[in-house]
């Protein structure tokens, strides 16, 4: 019997597969191209909310990988880290046509922003890719910052939120939906996250007057979704921005989003080292029991290429995980079925999603 089996509520069951976002290992296919593994075609069957694609799942036919996604349900929504510059995993194997956020920014010319976002968009979207989890909103204030550095459009907040909100306009222009990143800012930190839990000591002001500054206009600007990060802002809370229902608190009501919060991957030891898990498929679990109590709406389990781990064991820890704390009361089942909700109407958002790819 699998960890969701005949014993659980149908609604609930649909409930929690649609608030997650695995990633996956491709199963070869005919042609040398890629198919969905046989238990992400039964989660998908199941009501799976999103699909979160890597490199090596687009590096023979995309377009066939997504015809087959959607194929299993036209609602699925296929995502991608493609940020253009240095972040790809459309073009991972030659590099990104498009420049990054950092010679964006450099140039400081909003119109061209806009049009090389709408062209990523277009791409994204004729291999039917629904969401670039992109763009990077974050103010790059510390040059020692290990991971974000030219991902940002630059140092300034004023000019980090005009050239996030031109890139996100270009994706809608597409028909691409966008996901700014990494709230409340991962700019002033010398950590990387992937590998250990950065530490922002900045006091309220300073957050608001600089790291808000970006995600307010692309709130503003109607942002469909904003990507949580895994970082501690002590002024804030204890714990990562990723788990904390003051953050959340802070993208809804001060911000006044109303939109999907999706979180980072959760497989980063940002998190899985903060909830003292014994193992990556704990830490996930863990973290995204974490997060949707928090007020995360969809949960980005991870990358399945970054360990030992297998995908299809994360992502049934996290679907396990995810019912038994709704079970328990640690999760209450008006806060899953919210979650769910504000997932289920991110297909619509999609204007292509009715015309096949």
């Amino acid at each position: 019997m699998s960890p969701a089996g005949p014993h659980r509520d149908p609604a609930l069951l649909r409930m929690a597969h649609a608030v997650l976002m695995p990633g996956f290992e491709s199963v070869p296919g005919y042609g040398g191209g890629a198919r969905t593994p046989d238990w992400l075609a039964r989660a998908i069957d199941a009501g799976l909310g999103a699909v979160c694609c890597f490199a090596p799942n687009l590096a023979a036919d995309p377009a066939a990988l997504t015809r087959e996604l959607h194929g299993r349900r036209a609602d699925l929504l296929v995502t991608s880290d493609e940020e253009g510059g240095r972040v790809t995993r459309l073009h991972a194997a030659a590099g990104s046509p498009y420049p990054g956020h950092g010679e964006l920014g450099t140039a400081d010319d909003v119109d061209r922003t806009r049009s090389v976002a709408e062209a990523m968009g277009r791409e994204l979207r004729d291999v039917g890719i629904d969401a670039a989890l992109a763009p990077v909103l974050d103010v790059n204030v510390d040059p020692r910052n290990p991971v974000i550095g030219d991902r940002a459009f630059g140092a300034d907040a004023a000019l980090v939120a005009r050239h996030g909100v031109a890139f996100a306009q270009g994706l809608a222009a597409a028909g691409t939906l966008a996901a700014g990143k990494h709230f409340p800012g991962h700019g002033d930190t010398a950590v990387d996250s992937h590998t250990a839990l950065p530490v922002i000591d900045v006091d309220l002001p300073t957050l608001h007057r600089r790291e808000l500054v970006p995600f307010g206009a692309a709130v503003d600007a109607g942002v469909p979704m904003v990507m949580s990060g895994h970082i501690v802002i002590p002024a804030l809370d204890d714990a990562p921005a990723s788990l904390s229902p003051r953050c959340y608190a802070l993208l809804r009501t001060e911000l006044g989003f109303t939109g999907a919060a999706v979180t980072d991957a959760l497989d980063m030891r940002a998190v899985t080292g903060f909830l003292a898990a014994p193992g990556t498929v704990a830490g996930v679990a863990r973290g995204a029991v974490a997060a949707l109590r928090a007020g995360a709406d969809l949960l980005c389990l991870g990358n399945p290429y970054n360990g030992p781990e297998k995908d299809e064991e994360i992502f049934r820890a996290a679907l396990e995980a995810v019912l038994t704390a709704v079970a328990d009361g640690t999760v209450p089942p008006g806060r899953l079925a919210e979650a769910a909700d504000r997932v289920a109407r991110l297909p619509a958002a999609v204007p292509h999603r009715g015309g096949g790819h």
